[in-house]
């Protein structure tokens, strides 16, 4: 079985999306998961976790009707404002929020403030997390916001971290820095990353595998296999070349993996990290390239 952990759909006529503009014209329209669901097919995806695309109670919703709609969805990463406490106890009290939420998001990685994460407000609601056991997605674009994350992890050291996207490392350019700030991160064991995302913004669907493997192969020395998860960013991956190509140029780097390893890292890391489902048969995780 394979777990895409990093899932988007979205519907600007049912929430809002202030970031989906028209220069942005391959993904700016309604993307259902009823239009996912085959992509994963294709290369053996069996579920996924949803994931917030705009910090706006309507997106949460629209998750999750579909998660009731569909037994694909295992978990959903939801909006709920971190930097708001009161709302954000009452989005998550356990008695009353979906049986499928297993994380939070926020979109907030433009803020004007690039220390967003350390302000009182939002620390503590990262704390309200924490008491609760909910992982917080971090959306972290830049070496400042990694570094933060130590903070983080030293006022928080019961709380479940996951890097997005392995926080946007430079593909194609320099690693250096990138390489430094996330092996820093990765010094909490609690913290998790995820292989998605990982393309220019600028050219998304300019990179290679090759250009891939060293960001890759960094991570798993990092982090180790078991806490990377794979994601398939759709439909943000359009503009990188699709599903496929994505989901092939992740396997081509690990294909030097030891099948546990990457059984890890396609299923177990996600599984684990929010408690999705019972442990993988051994050697069930498939690798179709092509």
């Amino acid at each position: 079985m394979v777990i895409d952990a990093h899932q988007h759909i979205w519907d600007p006529a049912q929430a809002s999306y202030p970031w989906l503009t028209p220069d942005l014209h391959l993904i700016d329209r309604a993307f259902a998961l009823d239009e996912a669901l085959p992509l994963h097919r294709e290369v053996g995806v069996k579920g996924c976790v949803l994931v917030e695309a705009s910090d706006d109670p309507d997106d949460a919703r629209l998750m999750e009707r579909a998660a009731d709609a569909h037994p694909e969805v295992l978990g959903i990463v939801t909006y709920s404002p971190v930097s708001d406490p009161v709302q954000l106890a009452h989005d998550l009290d356990p008695t009353t929020r979906h049986n499928r939420v297993v994380g939070v998001r926020n979109l907030i990685h433009h803020h004007p403030d690039p220390d967003w994460m350390l302000t009182e407000a939002f620390d503590e609601g990262l704390g309200i997390l924490e008491a609760l056991g909910l992982p917080f997605d971090v959306v972290a674009t830049s070496s400042r916001h990694l570094r933060n994350l130590t903070t983080v992890s030293e006022r928080h050291p019961g709380l479940r971290l996951v890097v997005d996207h392995l926080g946007k490392p430079p593909v194609g350019g320099d690693l250096g820095e990138w390489r430094k700030a996330i092996r820093t991160v990765a010094a909490n064991p609690l913290t998790a990353a995820k292989l998605s995302g990982l393309y220019n913004e600028s050219r998304p669907a300019a990179w290679t595998p090759d250009d891939l493997q060293p960001i890759v192969d960094h991570a798993l020395e990092v982090f180790g296999p078991e806490r990377l998860m794979y994601g398939g960013d759709w439909p943000i991956s359009v503009r990188a070349g699709g599903y496929r190509r994505v989901w092939n140029g992740i396997s081509q780097c690990l294909l030097h993996l030891r099948d546990d390893e990457r059984e890890a890292v396609l299923f177990q890391t996600a599984a684990d990290v929010y408690g999705l489902a019972p442990r993988a048969p051994r050697n069930a995780v498939g690798m179709d390239i092509g």
